[in-house]
């Protein structure tokens, strides 16, 4: 088998030899090629062997170093060994000959191939030259300890760990997508894509460098240049033990979106949104903000965002269920929003709805849309102590012909992926669609089976959104379309939109289907990238200022004309 020809083999250079003559050039003498030991297979056939091998150190790592030499001329094998030492004697540049056992230790996901109880003598000094990288190799396990350069795009995916573990995940080429965005659980074209994201995936430490200044503030789909170090494999995968800082090339922040119509429809998932007793006090809360200046720091993020998108009316998750009087999570928001003299309102389903500990809810302007009768509610079923209680609100324009204009939005949070309790058909399948589907596929189609009796009275020109926790091609979304909802952002063109980022990779958590009759209305749809790309740090908890990461999911918009 050949390696690709994005792999371009490195020189190794060594300085004059300093204790045994020219003799100890790696590859030379008495020495056995790393290549030959470390083999074609995921395991050396020479393990429990002693073997002598020589070459240059690259890297030190916890419990020993590692050691590449010039090559055996085979792309196919690894030119790089990992030499365990609980107290390291060498440094990297040292050129030196080691005698040990050859052993597969434990290494997270697989083996790391070594040599146990070395003896080792320092032979002069060298240097490794990187491997040139331009694109994920087909097989990580043929570079296991080399060192090399990723020349290719590289981008940052996920910052989370760089503060707890001084670690990030990028991915080589292009961004990652989760499997089931694009492709049925389970089906071929998932599997390809997990072993497609698995090969692209890649953790940079910091070992032995710096990171570039401004990298804990970057968002997702930064560009990093330069990134240079010794590949190794570990408990989160691939990595690479960085032995210089790299380049930082970060992505700007989008402006708020603009989308045409006369009627703008939002929808905002407001991670937790909890007022304490709603005067002040009772804090910290069952969730969100754990003190009176992190709720005014995220109420100020949530008003900026609503400001921002413009809309007429907004759907919301994740509001505290705790009624709708004065002393409310959605009317607080409401008053926040309304400082400046603007005119917002919620609709008041008088309790609940539900009994979760968080609720849907619907606000809007009172001096462009109005309310159409009562709201409804679906209840019973999947839907109180796991997916979230849908409400529907019918509306109309300000002086509009309600029967020719009105509008139903239908606010829904669907049971979350999390695993917990989970029984039966709702236990994780495997399939890349977690826990619960079964329970979120049945609340879509009670859902359908509910909108179709018209609750409102007015739905001909229905708007379903929110958080289904569902990607586009598992079954609860796929159940809603095949019904004849059809999804906002297909019908506006819109090319590869996401609203949610786990485990560095893209999708869309948060959706709007439309009924048909609305769907030809529809004349834009925007998701702004303000939450899900940002960094923890720009949170209101950190005290990061602007909209920025006022939840973790990204806030969606429409345009209609009515």
């Amino acid at each position: 088998m050949t390696r690709s020809t994005s792999l371009l083999r490195p020189a190794l250079l060594l300085a004059p030899c300093l204790l045994i003559g020219c003799a100890s050039v790696p590859g030379a003498g008495d020495a056995t090629a790393i290549g030959a030991v470390q083999g074609h297979a995921e395991r050396s056939a020479l393990v429990g062997q002693t073997v002598t091998v020589r070459g240059t150190v690259s890297a030190i790592a916890e419990g020993g170093w590692f050691l590449q030499d010039a090559g055996d001329g085979d792309n196919a094998t690894s030119d790089a060994i990992f030499v365990q030492q609980a107290a390291p004697t060498v440094q990297p540049g040292d050129a030196v000959r080691a005698r040990g056992t050859v052993a597969e230790l434990d290494a997270g996901r697989g083996t790391r191939t070594s040599l146990v109880d070395a003896q080792v003598e320092r032979t002069g000094r060298g240097d490794v030259a990187a491997l040139a990288l331009t694109a994920a190799p087909a097989d990580w396990e043929r570079l296991e300890g080399m060192r090399v350069r990723l020349d290719g795009p590289v981008y940052l995916a996920d910052s989370g760990d760089l503060a707890r573990r001084g670690r990030v995940q990028v991915s080589l080429g292009e961004r990652l997508w989760q499997p089931t965005e694009g492709h049925v659980p389970g089906s071929d074209g998932y599997r390809a894509e997990v072993e497609g994201n698995g090969r692209r995936t890649v953790w940079l430490d910091t070992a032995n460098a710096a990171w570039p200044a401004g990298l804990a503030q970057a968002r997702s789909g930064s560009r990093i240049g330069g990134a240079t170090g010794v590949i190794d494999e570990t408990k989160a995968g691939i990595a690479l033990h960085l032995d210089a800082a790299p380049t930082l090339d970060a992505a700007p922040r989008p402006q708020a979106p603009s989308v045409p119509g006369t009627l703008r429809l939002a929808a905002l998932n407001l991670e937790n949104l909890f007022n304490g007793d709603g005067h002040g006090g009772g804090f910290p809360t069952l969730r969100g903000a754990r003190t009176p200046q992190e709720l005014a720091a995220q109420l100020a993020k949530h008003v900026a965002i609503i400001e921002g998108l413009n809309a007429d009316v907004v759907a919301l998750m994740e509001l505290e269920n705790d009624g709708y009087g004065k002393e409310s999570s959605i009317a607080t928001l409401v008053d926040a929003l309304n400082a400046d003299g603007s005119r917002w309102r919620f609709v008041d389903a008088k309790q609940g709805p539900g009994d979760n500990p968080i609720r849907v809810g619907l606000i809007y302007r009172a001096d462009r849309v109005r309310t159409l009768g009562a709201p409804k509610i679906l209840e019973g079923g999947p839907f109180g102590e796991h997916s979230r209680v849908p409400m529907a609100q019918a509306f109309a324009p300000l002086k509009a012909d309600a029967n020719r204009q009105a509008f139903v939005v239908v606010a829904n949070h669907f049971k979350s992926k999390g695993c917990k309790d989970a029984e039966g058909l709702d236990r994780d399948q495997r399939d890349g669609a977690s826990c619960y589907n079964a329970m979120r596929t049945e609340s879509a189609r009670r859902l359908h089976a509910w909108l179709a009796t018209d609750p409102t009275g007015h739905g001909a020109r229905t708007l379903i959104v929110g958080d289904l926790n569902a990607y586009a091609q598992e079954e609860p979304v796929r159940a809603l379309r095949e019904a004849g909802w059809q999804d906002a952002f297909v019908v506006a063109g819109n090319e590869a939109p996401y609203s949610y980022v786990y485990d560095g990779q893209l999708g869309r958590l948060d959706h709007a289907l439309l009924s048909p009759e609305f769907a030809k209305r529809l004349r834009g749809a925007a998701e702004w990238h303000v939450n899900a790309d940002e960094p923890e740090s720009a949170g209101y908890r950190a005290g990061g200022a602007g909209p920025w990461r006022s939840s973790d999911h990204d806030p969606l918009v429409l345009g209609f004309d009515p």
